[in-house]
């Protein structure tokens, strides 16, 4: 999944992007609120947001104004060194879905994303389960047919996004730009590679090609 990092504290930004990537999230990151108002409302795909309230430039509650006014309802996690209560709940009128007050743990903060992104899928539970595959978003563990199968950290964020939306057809940009950081060189065929992968650790068609439009995962269902 791709995460949208806003934070302008580069020690603390490094911090959280090192411990986001053995999660197997895609990290990209923003130290101003003006570059992060400016990308959520130009709809790049994430996942989700984790937002710093006193960005320069342009206030983190005046970002979150601005996107939701837009219509834009990706999840964001508000972090903040404003602990007192007016504070916080202007932190969520203006539509943050959670917070999280500095200094904070970053296993607490993985949770919360965790917790998060399930309740924006729908998901009352973490497990995902399709075609015999069942795959653990806590733990990072995959299983087909009860047996466990071993995964890059790239093809389980593929096959994490394949499972979340079984029957949407995404474009290979559409999955480039979920897999790789702005910051990252990609191959012209690191999709078809990865995506070829997956097959032959599962079944050949567990995520069907349509020719000239993208890949889907059919839900048997």
């Amino acid at each position: 999944m791709r995460i949208l990092l806003v934070e302008d504290d580069s020690s603390l930004a490094s911090g959280i992007r090192l411990a986001l990537k053995p999660e197997g999230y895609t990290v990209d990151h923003l130290s101003d609120g003006v570059s992060a108002r400016s990308t959520l409302l130009e709809g790049m795909p994430f996942d989700a947001v984790i937002l710093d309230l006193g960005l320069p430039r342009l206030d983190g509650v005046d970002v979150l104004k601005a996107v939701r006014r837009e219509g834009n309802q990706v999840p964001i996690l508000v972090l903040t060194a404003r602990d007192a209560v007016d504070e916080r709940i202007a932190g969520l009128d203006a539509g943050a879905d959670d917070y999280l007050i500095k200094p904070f743990d970053v296993t607490e903060l993985t949770a919360r994303l965790r917790a998060l992104l399930r309740r924006s899928h729908g998901q009352a539970r973490s497990l995902l389960e399709c075609q015999g595959i069942r795959f653990d978003p806590v733990t990072l563990k995959v299983s087909y047919q009860g047996q466990e199968v071993s995964l890059s950290r790239r093809e389980l964020t593929l096959l994490q996004e394949f499972m979340s939306h079984p029957g949407r057809v995404f474009t290979r940009d559409t999955l480039t730009q979920l897999v790789y950081g702005w910051d990252e060189d990609v191959e012209s065929n690191a999709i078809e590679v990865h995506i070829h992968h997956l097959r032959r650790k599962f079944f050949p068609h567990v995520i069907r090609t349509l020719r000239g439009i993208g890949y889907v995962m059919d839900n048997p269902e």
